[in-house]
C-alpha cells in the first residue's frame, strides 16, 4: 500500500493552521506509525492514535489511555486462533504477533513498526492493550464484521479502519471519544469541530462533529454519518475544506 501526500492537500492544510485552527491527527495508526505523519504535516497538538484508545503529545506524554483489558484481548485473540486469522497486539509501542505471517509483514510495512514475535500473546500483553487487529482480505473482514459487532456488542467497539483490517478497541475508546476529550482540552465546542475521515472507524467522530464530512467513496455507514462530502486525498478535498472553513 502505497501512501503519499499530494503536496495541494498540504498546502491548504497549511492555510488552515495558518488561520488559528487546531487541527488534531485522529488516526488508527500506533503512535510511533502517526508521528512521522503529523510531523510531515506539520501539527503541533495532540495525536489521537490506536483508534482513539490514546491521545498522546508529540513527545510521547500520554494524555488518555483506554486500553482492551487483557481477558476480553484474549477472547479476539482466541476468536482469530479459532479461524486462522492473523490477529496482533500492542505493549509499550510495540507490534507483537505469535507467528510471522504475511499479513503482519504487510501492516508493518503500512503503520512504518518492527515486528515483535512473542511465544503467546496471552503472557506478552500487559493489564491492557490499545487495540487488537485482524488482518484479512476485505471480503473475509466483511463476513466477520456483523459478527464480532454482535458478539462483543456493549463491550468493545470493532470497526474497519482500512478493507482489510479490523480493529477492536475498547468500549470507552473511539475516535468521538478521544476527539471529545482534546477538544474540551483545548476550550473548543462540539459546535465549532469538524472532523474528516473514510473509514468505519472514523464514523462515530464524523457524526460528533459539529461538521461531519466523509470522503467520497467511503463506506455507506460512513457517508451516513456525514453532513457533507469531498473528493479524496490529491482531488482538491482538503482545499474544499480549506475554503468551507475560512470562508
Amino acid at each position: 500500500m502505497q501512501l503519499r501526500l499530494d503536496p495541494r492537500d498540504v498546502a491548504a492544510l497549511g492555510r488552515i493552521v495558518s488561520a488559528g485552527v487546531a487541527v488534531v491527527a485522529c488516526t488508527g495508526r500506533p503512535f510511533p506509525g502517526a508521528v512521522p505523519w503529523v510531523t510531515r504535516l506539520g501539527l503541533q497538538g495532540p495525536i489521537v492514535c490506536y483508534q482513539g484508545a490514546e491521545v498522546r503529545t508529540p513527545e510521547g506524554g500520554v494524555l488518555l489511555d483506554h486500553g482492551v483489558p487483557h481477558d476480553l484481548a484474549m477472547e479476539v485473540i482466541r476468536y482469530a486462533r479459532e479461524r486462522n486469522l492473523h490477529v496482533q497486539a500492542y505493549r509499550d509501542d510495540r507490534l507483537m504477533v505469535e507467528h510471522e505471517r504475511p499479513e503482519a509483514h504487510k501492516y508493518a510495512e503500512h503503520a512504518g513498526m518492527e515486528i515483535h514475535v512473542v511465544a503467546d500473546l496471552d503472557l506478552a500483553m500487559g493489564p491492557t492493550t490499545p487495540k487488537l487487529v485482524i488482518v484479512s482480505t476485505p471480503a473475509m473482514l466483511e463476513e466477520l464484521l456483523p459478527d464480532v459487532r454482535r458478539r462483543w456488542a456493549g463491550r468493545l467497539n470493532a470497526a474497519t479502519s482500512t478493507p482489510d483490517y479490523l480493529e477492536f478497541t475498547s468500549v470507552e475508546s473511539d475516535k468521538a471519544s478521544a476527539l471529545r476529550f482534546v477538544t474540551e482540552r483545548l476550550g473548543i465546542a462540539q459546535s465549532e469541530v469538524a472532523a474528516v475521515g473514510d473509514g468505519r472507524n472514523d464514523a462515530s467522530m464524523i457524526a460528533w462533529a459539529g461538521l461531519g464530512i466523509a470522503v467520497e467513496g467511503s463506506p455507506p455507514e460512513v457517508i451516513a454519518a456525514a453532513d457533507r462530502t469531498i473528493p479524496g486525498p490529491g482531488h482538491g478535498g482538503i482545499q474544499q475544506l480549506a475554503d468551507t472553513l475560512l470562508s
